[in-house]
């Protein structure tokens, strides 16, 4: 065996400068060394990256958990978490919960008094945020509700012309559009749009409701035919509630007061009204209870002369 022949040093030069650099390589993959005219043409395609943080106070009543498990199914994009106390400092323990979790939204259910639940919608770490009182909550199990749509599926979003009328409902759009928007190929989200969810305004109150897309099919086949399009009819699937605005602050669970609704009253003063009006009516009775011995006591009635007459 004849040994290896090395190399000169001529010959050492010409090689290295023949040779081709490998690319150095990153976590994201090999890095080339592009120009500047090859990063120009190239697209930036956008990638909607939105997750949503959905938790909820303690002592919350069963049928506002049940509607809050309602809102985690409607949402493949969701987060769910341990239950958070309602507290002053609530805003920069829900802001951490948040950053844990590599969200961007959160949705904050907070039930006073188990009787009234408010809801928190912010965008964090640096807002808006919108505080809303819930009413009028039916959940997905009442059996009024026959629909039925897929799991994890993304919906049509769509809402009255009403939106576009003040700034604070465009920003609560917005809002709505990028926490209940599923973004487009999430690893949890169906290819199917089979249900539609309606945002209305109707005195100054905004309804939300979920309706699944059901649609006629011709015996076994799957297809539907153009015809068939005008036939497609919507059954309300649920949840079913009603959001009251409060306030809108410019950052996240505080912050700078953007707008406030006038026509807003807490509920613990329209019971205290209530319990007013019933202490009225008790105070009328009293009243007239009194009236009814004075006017006895000023007016006797006449001694009758044949009321002892059986008794001898």
């Amino acid at each position: 065996m004849g040994k290896k022949r090395k190399h000169t040093e001529t010959e050492a030069a010409a090689i290295e400068e023949t040779a081709i650099e490998r690319p150095k390589r990153t976590l994201l993959g090999f890095k080339d060394g592009s120009t500047e005219e090859n990063k120009e043409t190239s697209v930036v395609t956008f990638r909607n990256k939105e997750k949503v943080l959905v938790t909820c106070s303690r002592r919350i009543s069963y049928r506002y958990r049940h509607l809050m498990l309602n809102l985690v199914s409607l949402l493949p994009h969701c987060k769910k978490d341990n239950k958070v106390e309602s507290k002053d400092a609530k805003g920069a323990t829900l802001n951490e919960l948040v950053e844990l979790k590599s969200c961007s939204s959160c949705l904050f259910f907070e039930c006073r008094k188990g009787k009234d639940l408010y809801l928190w919608m912010a965008k964090c770490p640096n807002g808006p945020s919108v505080k809303f009182l819930v009413n009028a909550v039916h959940t997905m199990e009442e059996l009024k509700l026959t629909g039925n749509h897929l799991k994890g599926s993304r919906p049509i979003l769509t809402f009255s012309s009403n939106f576009d009328n003040q700034p604070h409902w465009k920003l609560l759009k917005e809002m709505f559009i990028q926490i209940f928007g599923t973004p487009k190929d999430h690893r949890k989200s169906k290819p199917f749009y089979d249900h539609v969810i309606v945002f209305s305004i109707l005195d100054d109150h905004v309804w939300f409701r979920n309706y699944q897309i059901s649609c006629p099919h011709n015996g076994g086949t799957q297809k539907i035919d153009r015809g068939d399009l005008e036939k497609m009819t919507l059954v309300e699937v649920g949840p079913r509630f009603c959001l009251n605005p409060i306030k809108i602050f410019g950052g996240s669970f505080g912050g700078p007061t953007l707008y406030e609704n006038p026509f807003y009253v807490a509920p613990n003063q329209i019971r205290s009204l209530e319990k007013k009006q019933k202490a009225g009516k008790y105070a009328k009775k009293v009243k007239a209870k009194t009236r009814r011995k004075m006017h006895q006591l000023s007016n006797p009635m006449e001694v009758d002369e044949f009321a002892d007459m059986w008794k001898e």
